[in-house]
């Protein structure tokens, strides 16, 4: 049986490049830096990330309840509204158990979390907050969205580390290819730039420490590349089955065309040099679309910054994809949100198709010489895009590769 078409109808965004879609998508096109000085690292030596803005202005619009939420719900509520409005929909209005949220996160409120253990060290358990789970577990985000849009069908909170937004996504075009809900809210949310979680990446060897040059730290594919910066976002996307989207007058900005996952089952936290899973990934989504590699016009790719991950994946790209399709990698001016980069990413691929428009890479002039990949760089590209695909890999050795087409 032919599997339902599956139309983008909506898309929410909040960033450190702007509270909202529009802001984000021109910050972006810009490929200027978002990084800054940022007080909550002022005890290591890591001390900038990239932030969302004006949140606390933002979450006066959640009302009441937001007292109970964890940063990440908020960013996460936020977005849905946006992206629920941009496809024309009311919460009022719908059958709320024909809908359906999905929510990567990878981490949760680590900075509650934080808080909390800080007040148990040093005055007993009387001080821990009774709202301490609520505030830290990652599914809240799912359950608190579901709730704020009258949502009653299926929620679920997903996480593959940094492709937890990309999974979300790829988990509700499933449900709606089965037919388990009409409407599905998906997408990513993080909140997680906090002195331990920044303190273990760095640790790692993950994050850029180029403190002299905060705003030059993120360069992926760079040839000088030393690592990512910490972020934070959310990206929600609404989906539908075209033909019902299009029978209530909803015009789709693109087609989530396909979707593919694999394990590497190789290492907690790296790639295997030949990039197997992933491209075992990336021809799933081209199968799942019906496409060949020839059809690929452009890449949102993962583009962290470390040198082994852009490495990795600029095997892939080059392997699979040797007719040089554009690349762009937004992390150079948004920095790493973690379990909602894929979800970012993939809204900004929509917008790409969209507006036939690929942004370019913050802080690379051009990729490492070994690289044989077509990245964009120092100002936006006017091109033809008709199918598009976005990576996400995340520890654990989880890849997820989302084909795009335009509707």
């Amino acid at each position: 049986m032919k599997r339902a078409a599956i139309a983008v109808t909506g898309l929410g965004l909040l960033t450190p490049a702007g509270n909202g879609t529009i802001d984000t998508w021109h910050a972006v096109c810009r490929g200027r830096s978002t990084a800054a000085k940022d007080p909550e690292l002022s005890a290591i030596p890591i001390d900038f990330s990239c932030r969302v803005r004006g949140l606390e202005q933002l979450e006066r619009g959640i009302g009441r309840k937001s007292w109970r939420m964890g940063r990440f719900v908020k960013l996460a509520i936020l977005a849905a509204r946006e992206a629920v409005q941009d496809a024309g929909l009311d919460p009022r209005s719908w059958d709320g158990t024909r809908v359906a949220v999905v929510v990567g996160c990878g981490f949760g409120g680590t900075a509650k979390f934080e808080e909390q253990t800080l007040r148990l060290e040093r005055h007993g358990v009387d001080m821990i907050s009774p709202l301490s789970i609520p505030l830290i577990i990652p599914n809240l985000a799912a359950g608190e969205v579901s709730i704020d849009l009258d949502a009653r069908g299926t929620s679920l909170g997903v996480t593959t580390a940094c492709a937890s937004g990309a999974s979300a996504l790829s988990v509700a075009r499933d449900m709606l290819t089965a037919g388990a809900c009409d409407i599905a809210v998906a997408g990513g949310t993080e909140a997680a730039v906090s002195p331990v979680a920044t303190a273990g990446f760095l640790r790692m060897g993950a994050l850029s420490t180029r403190i002299d040059d905060i705003t030059g730290a993120s360069r992926p594919f760079a040839p000088d590349r030393d690592g990512f910066v910490m972020a934070e976002g959310a990206g929600m996307l609404v989906l539908e089955r075209a033909d019902d989207a299009r029978a209530r007058g909803a015009r789709p900005r693109a087609m989530l065309a396909g979707c593919g996952s694999s394990s590497d089952a190789h290492h907690p936290t790296a790639p295997p040099d030949d990039a197997a899973g992933a491209e075992a990934a990336l021809r799933a989504a081209l199968l799942d679309a019906g496409l060949s590699p020839q059809d690929i016009d452009h890449v949102n790719a993962h583009g962290t910054s470390t040198p082994l991950n852009d490495a990795t994946e600029a095997t892939l790209i080059s392997r699979v994809l040797a007719h040089r399709p554009s690349v762009t990698a937004s992390k150079g001016v948004l920095g790493h949100s973690l379990g909602a980069a894929g979800a970012i990413e993939a809204a900004l691929t929509v917008l790409t198709i969209q507006h036939q428009l690929v942004p370019p890479i913050a802080n690379t002039d051009a990729p490492a010489r070994e690289f044989d990949i077509d990245c964009v760089t120092k100002e936006p590209r006017r091109q033809a895009v008709r199918a598009a695909v976005s990576h996400s890999f995340g520890f654990g050795g989880h890849n997820v590769v989302l084909a795009m087409t335009a509707p």
